[in-house]
Order: structure tokens, then sequence, then C-alpha cells
């Protein structure tokens, strides 16, 4: 775990500042006293007093998510995802930079960020952004440990809390509600990462420094409807950029956007662990989703289809 002063972290009770208060950065407490122990799994639960109102992901919904993404196939994505973060991040050259990935998940998206930063710090032409259209083959990787960048992972659900911890150890990892004040300090986050998560902009807004970044990663029209139909994951919202930017209000404006298109093939217990570990997972019937991978043919050709918006916020 990084120092204790690389976390702007806030008391998620009282919003004074937490530190770490024993050497294998296990406990967290603030000013007046309250304490926060990690789990076994690495992770720290601040979800306080009634806790949240929103359902959070299953551990089946998020195994299924493990499983696919740990296949490679979003891994141009979440190379896109690094790419775009990593000009505010290199910004920081004075001091460790600091990435906020709001609705972490299973940690994958994140970790390309801190693979793609610790590679830009070692060699600074590294940082400049490709097309993420061109398929270049597997992105460069650092090792796990080769974190050049405080990161907070925030997510609601200790399952999917308990991969990221593993994935990212050294990231302090934070079961939380986006939709309650974040657990940081103001001006203080270079980068925000929301990927296919919910969208805080106030508190984006608010944890930002001047010149961050908010990274966003929603669907385009088109995305997965080979198999979405058929599998009875939830369809696009129409309208959806619009609904972004009314989302982000008078808080952010918008500096670049990128469309990226991936032609899968994928595997029925591919297609099954896709239906499963989104949002449609909360509600999908896990035995006929198996009975359905079963009657599927060996391949599925399957179009994803994203959007990569970059947004700063607005003094």
């Amino acid at each position: 775990m990084p120092p204790a002063t690389d976390f702007p972290l806030l008391c998620p009770v009282c919003r004074n500042a937490l530190r770490f208060s024993d050497g294998r950065a296990r406990t967290l407490v603030c000013g007046a006293g309250h304490s926060f122990d990690a789990a076994k799994q690495g992770y720290f639960n601040f979800l306080v007093g009634k806790g949240t109102v929103f359902e959070a992901d299953s551990a089946d919904m998020v195994a299924a998510r493990f499983d696919f993404l740990s296949a490679g196939h979003y891994q141009r994505l979440a190379d896109a995802v690094a790419e775009l973060a990593a000009p505010a991040l290199m910004e920081a050259s004075a001091r460790r930079p600091v990435v906020l990935d709001a609705g972490t998940g299973t940690g994958h998206y994140l970790r390309a960020v801190l693979d793609r930063m610790a590679l830009s710090r070692a060699a600074p032409a590294l940082a400049v952004p490709r097309d993420p259209s061109a398929d270049s083959g597997p992105a460069d990787t650092a090792s796990a440990d080769g974190v050049s960048a405080a990161a907070i992972g925030l997510d609601i659900s200790k399952f999917a809390l308990r991969r990221a911890a593993r994935m990212n150890p050294g990231a302090l990892n934070v079961v939380g509600d986006v939709w309650q004040p974040l657990p940081v300090a103001e001006n203080a986050v270079d980068v925000v990462t929301v990927v296919f998560a919910p969208r805080n902009a106030p508190e984006f807004a608010r944890v930002l420094r001047p010149g961050g970044r908010l990274v966003v990663v929603t669907p385009r029209p088109g995305h997965l409807e080979e198999v979405a139909g058929l599998t009875g994951m939830l369809g696009i919202e129409p309208a959806k950029d619009e609904r972004l930017a009314a989302s982000l209000g008078t808080h952010f404006g918008p500096v670049e956007a990128r469309d990226l298109d991936l032609a899968l093939t994928l595997s029925p217990r591919d297609v099954a662990n896709l239906a499963y570990m989104g949002p449609a997972g909360h509600h999908l019937d896990r035995a006929a989703l198996d009975a359905l991978e079963a009657a599927l043919p060996a391949w599925t050709s399957v179009s994803a289809r994203f959007r990569i918006s970059v947004f700063e916020p607005i003094p």
C-alpha cells in the first residue's frame, strides 16, 4: 500500500481527513476517532449509517465480469481509457498523481490506467495517446507492483472489491455509494474514470483539481445487438449522448470524444458472462441463461460499440 499521505481521504461519518494508524495500512482513523479496518480481502467498507438503497452486484455477477474481462475481450477499451487519462496524470510531475475509479468493479480498467502510468513515467513517449481503433496487439503492461499513481477504487459491491483488491493491491479499494458525498478531499484528484457506472457530477467536480479529467465510457447504438435481445440484456437508452451532457450539467465542459468498435468472437460461456455481468444480471434467470448457453453455436460474432468522452471541470 502506498503512503497514507498519497490518499486524500475523508471520513464518511464526519468528513475529517483519514490517515492510516498502523504500519501495515490496515486501519484508517480520523481526528474525531472514527476508525475503519480493512477486510481480510483488502478493501475498506465506507457504507455507514443506512448504507445504500442501491442493489450491489452479486458474487455471481462479479465472477461473470471477472472471467469476461480477464479473457481480454475489452482490453482495447481499457487501453483507450488509460491513454485518455494519461495526459492529466503526467502533468502532476512534481507530486504523486491521484486517480479515482468510480464504479471500479473488478478493477480491470483501473489496472490499465496504472500500468500505462507506470510505463509513461519510465518512458514519456508512451504517454502520447494512440488511435484506439488501431489494432496494434496487446497493450504494454507494467508489473502489478509498479504503480506510480495513488489510486482509489470505489464500488458498492463488496464482491467486486474483493476482486479489485487482488487486481490492484497498491490501490485503496473502498465500498461506497457514488451518489453519496465521496470520501475524497476537494481539489485532490487528477483523473476520475467512470466505465459503465453512475455519474455524480457535483461530487466529481468537487474532488477534481482544476485541469483534471473526467473520462466516461458509454455504449453506442448497436452495442451488443447480436445477443442483447437473445439474452435479455437491457437496451441502449435513446439520445444517450444528450443525456450524458445533461447529467454533467454546468459542472463539466467537453474536451474530446472517441468512438471504439470491437469485433468480438465469443464462446457460449463468453456470451452468458457478457449478459450476466451487467445491470441485466440483477433480473436474469441464471438457469435460463445456462440453458441458452448450451444451445448457442460454438462461436458468436458480436459488435461492441463504445464512446469514450473526456470532460474538464468548468472553473
